[in-house]
C-alpha cells in the first residue's frame, strides 16, 4: 500500500483524506478480525483459525486487486483488514503453542520475520509494478498478495495442531502425539505433557485418550476472567499486553513504512523510482535486524532487546524530527546534509524498532497468559495494536500538516520516552521460562517454598523477573 497509494490518489482522483482513510481502515477492520479470531481459535483451533484468516485474506486482495472504483477498493481493504487482525492474533499463539521453552522467543519472532519479508517483497514489487500503465500497476501491487495467502491456506493444512489447545480439549492422546513429534526427546515430552496437563486442570495420573472438559475451555467465560474479575497476575498480563501493543505503533513505525515515500519527498528526493528505491532500503533495514534479534532473543532475553531498541529509537526520531525541521525551514534550494541526515536517521529509526520492539511486542504478547486466556488476551493486545496503528495511519499526514513533519517525529519521541519507562518497571524477563510459569512471574507477591523457615523459592519484584533462592540442602 505505501506504494500503490500513490497511484491510487493519481488515478482515483480521490484527496489525502480519502487516501489516510484507505490506508487506516484495514487496521480498523484488523481490531475486529483480531478480537474475533480470539474466540474461533479457542473453538475450532489454532491451525483452521489460520485457513480461516488466509481464505479472508485472500479475497479482500482479488477485490481490491479487481478495485474499479473507491467503494469497492475500501470493501476489498476492510475484507483484507479483518483476515490481517486473525492473521496476527492466531499467529505468534500457535508459535508459542508448539515451541519449547528454550526456542520460544526464536520461533515466535519468525512471525516479525515472515512480515518483515513480505514488506521487502512489497517494497520489491511496487517498484517494478510502478513500470505498469497506471490503472494496472497498483492493482497488481495489491492483487498480488492474494497468491501466498492460498500457499498459506494449504501450506498450514500439513502442520500439526497445538497440542496446548488439544490437551485443553481434552483431547490428551492426540496432545501427546504432537509433543511426540516437536519435543527434542521422549523425556521432554513427557514432562511438558505433565505441565500442560497440571496447569489444564487435568489429573497427572488420567490415563484416558479424551476426557470431558469444561465450556470454558472453548473460550465461554473467558473475557469475565480477563475484563471483570482478573486475579493480580491476569491484570498484570493484559496491562503488559496491552501496554507494549500501544507503544509499538504510538512511537511512529506506521509513519515511516506507509508513508515512507512521502517523507523523502519532504526530505528532498522527488523522483519516483528514487523514492521507491529508498523504501525499499527501510524494507532490507528491517528484514537484516530482525534476523539479528531472532538470533538473540533467547539468548540475551527480551527485556535487554527491549530496552536497547527503545533507547536507540530515541535518539533516532530526535534525529529524524531535527533532519525534518532545518528542511522545512529551508527556503533556498536543497538542503544536502539535512536529507542525508533525515535518511540516515530514518535507517536508524528502523533498525533500533527491529532489533527489539517489533518481535518482542509478538512474542511477549503471546506467552505471557495462561493457557485457557492465551488467544483471547492475546487477541486484546492485537486489537490495541490495531486500533493504534490505525490511529496512527489515518491521522499522520494531518497531523504532520498541522505540525510540521518534524514536529510529528519529536512527538513519537517522546512516546518513545515514555515506552521506555513503561516497558522498565512493568515487563519482567520471561525467557527460558514455561508457559506454564508465567502466571508466578507475573505475580507481585513473594512465593515461597513449604513453611520450612527458610524462604526458598521464587521471588517476583517487578521489572526484575524472578529471584531464585536455593539453599544448600536444596
Amino acid at each position: 500500500m505505501s506504494g500503490a497509494n500513490i497511484f491510487i490518489k493519481e488515478d482515483l482522483k480521490i484527496s489525502d483524506s480519502q487516501v489516510e482513510i484507505l490506508v487506516g481502515i484495514l487496521n480498523m477492520c484488523a481490531l475486529v478480525g483480531a478480537l474475533c479470531a480470539g474466540r474461533t481459535s479457542d473453538y475450532i483451533g489454532r491451525r483452521y483459525t489460520i485457513v480461516v484468516a488466509a481464505i479472508i485474506f485472500m479475497v479482500g486482495s482479488i477485490l481490491m486487486g479487481y478495485g474499479p472504483n473507491y467503494a469497492i477498493l475500501m470493501l476489498g481493504r476492510c475484507t483484507a483488514g479483518i483476515g490481517v487482525g486473525f492473521a496476527l492474533m492466531i499467529s505468534p499463539v500457535y508459535s508459542a503453542e508448539i515451541s519449547s521453552n528454550s526456542t520460544r522467543g526464536i520461533l515466535g519472532s519468525l512471525t516479525e520475520m515472515g512480515i518483515s519479508i513480505g514488506i521487502l517483497l512489497g517494497y520489491i514489487s511496487n517498484y517494478f509494478f510502478a513500470r505498469l500503465t497506471l490503472k494496472v500497476g497498483w492493482r497488481v501491487m495489491l492483487g498480488i498478495a492474494a497468491i501466498p495467502s492460498l500457499a498459506l491456506a494449504l501450506g498450514i493444512l500439513k502442520m500439526p495442531e497445538s497440542p496446548r489447545w488439544l490437551i485443553m480439549q481434552g483431547r490428551l492422546r492426540d496432545g501427546k502425539q504432537i509433543l511426540d513429534q516437536v519435543c527434542n526427546s521422549k523425556e521432554d515430552a513427557e514432562a511438558r505433557f505433565r505441565d500442560i496437563k497440571a496447569a489444564a486442570g487435568i489429573d497427572e495420573n488420567c490415563t484416558d485418550d479424551v476426557v470431558k472438559r469444561p465450556a470454558m475451555n472453548r473460550g465461554e467465560g473467558v473475557w469475565k476472567e480477563l475484563l471483570l474479575r482478573p486475579t493480580p497476575p491476569v491484570r498484570w498480563m493484559l496491562l503488559a499486553a496491552i501496554g507494549i501493543h500501544f507503544f509499538e505503533h504510538a512511537t511512529g513505525i506506521d509513519a515511516v513504512m506507509l508513508y515512507g515515500p512521502r517523507i523523502f519527498k519532504k526530505a528532498g528526493i522527488t523522483n519516483k523510482d528514487k523514492l521507491l528505491l529508498a523504501t525499499v532500503g527501510i524494507g532490507l533495514t528491517k528484514t537484516i535486524c530482525i534476523l539479528i534479534a531472532i538470533l538473540f532473543m533467547d539468548k540475551v532475553g527480551r527485556r535487554p532487546l527491549l530496552l536497547t531498541s527503545v533507547a536507540g529509537m530515541i535518539v533516532a526520531l530526535s534525529g529524524l524530527g531535527f533532519g525534518l525541521t532545518m528542511v522545512h525551514h529551508h527556503t533556498n534550494g536543497k538542503l544536502v546534509w539535512a536529507l542525508a541526515f533525515s535518511m540516515a536517521a530514518t535507517y536508524t529509526y528502523v533498525a533500533f524498532f527491529n532489533i527489539g520492539l517489533a518481535p518482542v511486542t509478538w512474542v511477549y504478547s503471546s506467552e505471557i497468559f495462561p493457557s485457557k486466556l492465551r488467544a483471547q488476551g492475546h487477541a486484546i493486545g492485537v486489537a490495541v495494536n490495531r486500533l493504534m496503528n490505525a490511529t496512527i495511519s489515518m491521522s499522520f499526514l494531518s497531523v504532520s500538516k498541522g505540525m510540521t513533519t518534524g514536529g510529528a517525529f519529536f512527538m513519537f519521541a517522546g512516546m518513545s520516552v515514555l515506552a521506555w519507562f513503561f516497558f522498565y518497571f512493568f515487563l519482567p524477563e520471561t525467557k527460558g521460562r514455561t508457559l506454564e510459569e508465567m502466571e508466578a512471574i507475573f505475580s507481585k507477591r513473594s512465593t515461597t517454598s513449604p513453611s520450612d523457615g527458610t524462604g526458598d523459592g521464587i521471588e517476583i519484584q517487578a521489572g526484575k523477573g524472578p529471584n531464585i533462592h536455593v539453599s544448600q540442602k536444596d
